[in-house]
């Protein structure tokens, strides 16, 4: 693979200028429209994707930029920019799209490039029109300042002051105290800004709203899963599958809880006191973000030489920012530069196991972007988000082995508390989806009738959980801590669906690690030529949609933690 020898820092900052961009890609668009063959398309399309190329990646080096520092003013208003002329943008693909679907050479686009390629653009036509523009700009600067505020949160707790995702390893500390403390102290925040986050997504629902009638939907539902490219499924098959979550996992998480509570001695077990896996307290890793690093080169080069090659690349090219600091977006993601090949990792490490499952989701994320970057047509390279979630959720899997160079004596404990996490997640998962599908149905709903909703749907698929002194949590405010609901509505349940399928990749690994890891790369190589279930059935994976199939991959793993020993731990 040929790469560009710059390390991230060395990356150009281009801020896409309106009158530039636009005017390109008007001729662009004008290239393509005077094509009369599919001969001349073909250069027409080559000229237009090198193009987009470049806009891409100068649009992900500011995206990056500004969440690595929100209190940076030139990332800040680069970014602002970004999301002033991305709609714009979107409007040209749309004729670019537009010409393909309805040229009259169709036929050899299909045969050139897929018929799936097609179908892509046909939902993204049926997603956009230049009449929304005015929201989607603003959609952007609303959700730019979710995550301004929340990037900037300073958190006074013990002797320090503390961002969002530094706070995480408080609330899991083994000292009760501390969590309660923590936990008090964060709902104390939340509390503080409630009514500017719950105004933001009010705005932010109302916009979408009006975007799907004014595209002639009945409400935002079916545009929101178009923009999420989703050809292959619907809201309905999505309810028929957390049915499945609610009536398989549910009752096991609950039993989990239980069992979990007694172990620890706790009467009445609040909402942080779960974070808490084990009374000797939770596995945590050994060493700093270099040592963690270290660790992780040493498992991507023993699992692989394509994984080798990937991490050192990473390393290499400094394409990893891991560590929280003042100013820095919470959470963290997986992106890539087209142009440099490169993808790019971010996070926020904070002491917890959290930091090590970093190194392995992210990193599944970064390894498909790496392995698929030389497929020719961009729009293949990365599949849809359900899809991609299951790169990055079976690495944390495939990374068991090899859980000791990062814990050390705690491997077992860590790989314990690994899948009770996985399995506990699923019910929160469809938990985040249900609300948002109950929001965008009821787009009039204030913001107080939205938490009691969402307090219904918890209290539902997640009875444990209490917020006795935490007020905002308590009447239903839990769901504004999740940035996916601001940003990419519908995302959430992806996770699961993926998580679903990983458990498969678990289960094979176990019987036969050589097998599992060929099918997972190939997986990888195939990036997104084929919708997820499409992806699914070429690699010989379970449907999560088909009744059934969730107990099937779920049911062995259940018998696995039976069968470990936890009373070493």
């Amino acid at each position: 693979m040929k790469e560009l020898d710059l390390k991230f820092e060395q990356y150009e900052l281009n801020v896409p200028t309106e009158k530039r961009t636009l005017n390109k890609l008007e001729k662009l668009v004008n290239e393509l429209e005077e094509c009369g063959s599919f001969l001349t398309a073909k250069t027409a399309i080559k000229h237009y994707n090198k193009y987009m190329s470049q806009l891409t990646t100068d649009m992900s080096v500011i995206s990056v930029r500004y969440s690595l520092n929100t209190e940076d003013k030139v990332y800040k208003k680069a970014q602002e920019k970004v999301d002033e002329i991305s709609p714009l943008i979107s409007n040209y693909s749309t004729k670019f799209e537009k010409i393909l679907v309805k040229a009259k050479y169709r036929k050899d686009l299909e045969n050139a490039y897929g018929k799936y390629l097609l179908k892509m653009y046909e939902g993204n036509l049926k997603s956009f029109d230049e009449k929304i523009i005015p929201e989607l700009i603003e959609e952007n600067k609303l959700s730019s300042k979710y995550d301004e505020i929340t990037g900037g949160a300073q958190i006074k707790f013990k002797d320090g002051t503390y961002n969002l995702s530094q706070m995480g390893k408080f609330l899991c500390d083994a000292d009760r105290e501390t969590r309660r403390g923590a936990a008090i102290a964060l709902d104390g925040w939340w509390k503080e800004h409630e009514q500017e986050i719950g105004d933001i997504y009010d705005k932010l629902v109302k916009l979408r709203d009006k975007m799907a009638k004014k595209l002639g939907f009945k409400n935002f539902i079916e545009l929101g899963y178009l923009r999420l490219g989703r050809t292959d499924y619907d809201a309905k098959m999505v309810k028929g599958y957390r049915d499945q979550i609610k009536e398989e996992v549910v009752p096991i998480c609950q039993k989990l809880y239980k069992q979990q509570m007694k172990n620890l001695g706790i009467k009445n077990p609040q909402y942080y006191d779960y974070n808490l896996k084990f009374a000797s307290g939770n596995p945590t890793p050994k060493g700093n973000a270099q040592d963690l690093v270290k660790a992780a080169k040493k498992m991507y080069e023993s699992l692989s030489k394509e994984s080798g090659e990937f991490f050192n690349f990473m390393i290499k090219h400094n394409l990893m920012d891991l560590e929280a600091r003042k100013g820095k977006q919470p959470g963290g993601y997986c992106t890539y530069f087209p142009v440099y090949k490169a993808p790019f990792i971010f996070s926020n490490f904070n002491g917890t196991d959290g930091d090590v499952n970093v190194l392995t989701h992210e990193g599944g994320h970064a390894l498909q972007a790496y392995l698929s970057s030389d497929i020719k047509i961009p729009e293949y390279q990365s599949p849809t988000l359900e899809a991609c979630e299951i790169h990055s959720m079976s690495m944390e899997f495939f990374a068991w082995p090899y859980m000791k160079d990062f814990f050390g004596a705690d491997a077992e404990k860590y790989k314990y508390a690994h899948l009770v996490d996985a399995i506990e997640f699923l019910p929160y998962g469809i938990t985040i989806d249900e609300f948002q599908h109950w929001v965008y149905e009821h787009p009039e709903a204030t913001h107080q009738e939205r938490c009691a909703k969402y307090l219904e749907i918890e209290q539902a698929n997640l009875p444990h959980k209490k917020y006795d002194e935490c007020e905002v949590f308590a009447h239903g405010g839990w769901w504004m801590k999740q940035s996916h609901i601001f940003g990419v509505p519908f995302y959430y349940i992806d996770y699961t669906l993926a998580q679903v399928v990983a458990f498969q990749f678990l289960a094979e690994d176990r019987k036969s690690h050589d097998k599992a890891w060929k099918k997972y790369i190939k997986l990888c190589k195939l990036g997104g030529k084929l919708p997820f279930t499409g992806l699914l059935e070429k690699d010989h994976l379970r449907n999560p949609f088909e009744p059934g199939n969730v107990a099937k991959n779920i049911r062995p793993l259940v018998k696995l933690l039976k069968e470990m020993d936890t009373s070493k731990f």
